[in-house]
């Protein structure tokens, strides 16, 4: 095994887009930026959950949640778990000869299917405590010899336990980030312009700052340890800002997220429009591992490495959508939602839409959502209506180009039924492939049914039981 082959992998926690290098101009993110100028932004990239845990898991699975049994949030009262039988980025790249460590956030278990050689786990947002350990790290690996995997992964810019802040209250944690004056922030067009979205708008400005100025003591660490020639560096985050219309949904606010990369002896300032899914994410690390040959593993894994189109600034015909998956967020945020997005359309298929859409404890308690709630009446949230927003359809259908809000559902337009029937199609051909336990007809799931159904039970062709005509 080559000794140039090094991983950084850096996971935010609640980090959209807002970033200087993705057009936020109000914003300094100078340290993120650079590594842009020096690599690869991936315009394109999707989680396929917007749940921390669950986008974990599957950045270090590279399967789906429904797949991997990580189908929410791991902490506390929650506690779901990857399957035993999971094979994980820390195993595999272990396997491959690897020094494999992580710093700060690790929200993923069991212990044992994640085993990392090195684990300081803390959910603190002192990013000089996350250098000096990421430093020990390198510093050992260095002795060690081997390559190595390291995995950060920072607290913020997720909220704290008040209401409406991001750990900024700490003045030796945050005394070094800049300040934002609520007037001067962009409000997403996702999100409505008020008193109490600005605030903490300013707030969550002020955390990811921290993150960069974090990041930046992370590069210092590598070059100082002469591995900033020979290293893969991946910036990413687990799902998208932790207010209303994007974390725990599926639309484009919640799991499209930046994916910086920087490849040694790569080329500079590509910005990349192919649709990348973090299923890929791990093949990519086995890839640049030299582990080009899918490792032994009971599930086959549905991502692909994306090293090879990392310097496209076309879109290759072979990356043009992404699936995602949503189960849970915390246990008693259960609507389980299925998504495949195009460069053009977007299809949700709402398992259990007629419970209402459920808001996880952050969301509910802040004050953006106190806000919005008591704004004028009718309440909307963006550009969508309160009760749009709770109460959903069945299937969403969006022209993502004339509609990137998605907001206009189309699933009942005639003039989009092929559309519709295409998507429908080749979702439930991927839920089959995937095994997916939430393809339902007839109120039931097929997977589960399936030993009856050879059996000779037919179920009937539709999403839900109907009670006012049961036959089958």
């Amino acid at each position: 095994m080559a000794a140039n082959k090094n991983i950084l992998l850096v996971i935010a926690d609640d980090l959209g887009k807002s970033i200087g290098c993705y057009g936020d101009t109000t914003i300094r993110t100078p340290n993120l930026d650079s590594l842009a100028a020096e690599g690869t932004v991936f315009e394109n990239a999707f989680a396929s959950t917007a749940s921390c845990s669950g986008s974990r898991s599957v950045i270090y699975t590279g399967l789906h949640t429904h797949q991997n049994g990580q189908y929410g949030l791991q902490h506390t009262s929650h506690h779901f778990m990857t399957f035993d039988h999971v094979e994980t980025a820390p195993l595999l790249l272990r396997r491959c000869g690897y020094a494999t460590g992580i710093v700060g956030k690790v929200h993923v278990g069991p212990d044992h299917v994640y085993p990392w050689e090195v684990r300081a786990e803390s959910p603190t947002r002192d990013v000089n405590w996350v250098a000096e350990e990421a430093d020990k790290f390198l510093r050992s690996a260095k002795e060690d010899g081997r390559p190595f995997f390291l995995t950060v992964a920072y607290m913020d810019p997720h909220r704290d336990s008040t209401r409406g802040g991001f750990g900024n209250g700490d003045e030796g944690v945050s005394a070094p980030d800049a300040a934002y004056d609520p007037a001067s922030v962009t409000v997403p067009d996702w999100l409505n312009d008020i008193p109490e979205v600005r605030d903490e708008l300013a707030e969550y400005y002020r955390s990811i700052g921290r993150v960069d100025r974090g990041f930046g003591l992370i590069m210092q660490a590598l070059k100082e340890h002469d591995f900033d020639k020979d290293t893969l560096v991946i910036f990413t985050s687990d799902n998208g800002p932790p207010f209303l219309n994007s974390k725990t949904t599926l639309y484009d606010s919640g799991v499209r997220l930046p994916l910086i990369i920087r490849q040694p002896r790569g080329a500079a300032g590509i910005r990349n429009p192919n649709l990348i899914s973090f299923v890929d994410i791990l093949p990519t690390l086995l890839d640049w591992a030299g582990e080009t040959k899918s490792l032994t593993t009971s599930s086959p894994r549905p991502g692909r490495s994306f090293l090879p189109i990392l310097e496209k600034t076309t879109t290759d015909a072979d990356w043009t959508h992404v699936f995602g998956s949503h189960t849970f967020h915390e246990v008693t945020n259960y609507y389980p939602t299925r998504f495949l997005r195009t460069s053009r359309y977007k299809y949700h298929r709402n398992v259990a839409w007629k419970l209402d859409f459920p808001f996880s404890t952050d969301l509910y308690a802040s004050k953006s959502w106190e806000g919005i709630r008591n704004s004028a009446s009718p309440v909307k949230i963006g550009g969508r209506s309160l009760e749009a927003y709770i109460r959903r359809s069945a299937e969403e259908l969006y022209d993502m180009e004339q509609d990137p809000r998605e907001v206009v559902n189309l699933a009942d337009d005639p003039g989009h039924r092929e559309v519709l029937l295409e998507f429908r199609d080749q979702l439930e051909t991927w839920q089959r492939e995937t095994k997916d336990p939430w393809l339902f007809r007839d109120g039931v799931s097929l997977l589960e049914m399936q030993g009856h159904i050879d059996a000779g039970l037919r179920v009937p062709d539709r999403f839900d039981f109907d009670v006012s005509t049961p036959a089958s």
